[in-house]
């Protein structure tokens, strides 16, 4: 099962939660990223623009 949760504040990437594993991360301030902007993030680097990977809308679908 996948349901979509959000989008990621940095490249708006579109998070699912797939199989009750939320495909992301929430921080505590509420904010929704994806795996690689979070890593990003904590490397503090600044968001970079949206890139072409994952499906067809940006997405990741395993």
């Amino acid at each position: 099962m996948q349901e979509l949760i959000g989008t990621c504040k940095c490249c708006n990437k579109k998070i699912y939660c797939l199989d009750g594993f939320f495909n992301g991360v929430l921080t505590d301030d509420k904010e929704v990223y994806c795996f690689d902007c979070y890593e990003k993030q904590k490397a503090e680097a600044p968001c970079s623009a949206p890139t072409s990977a994952g499906g067809p809308d940006g997405e990741v679908v395993l």
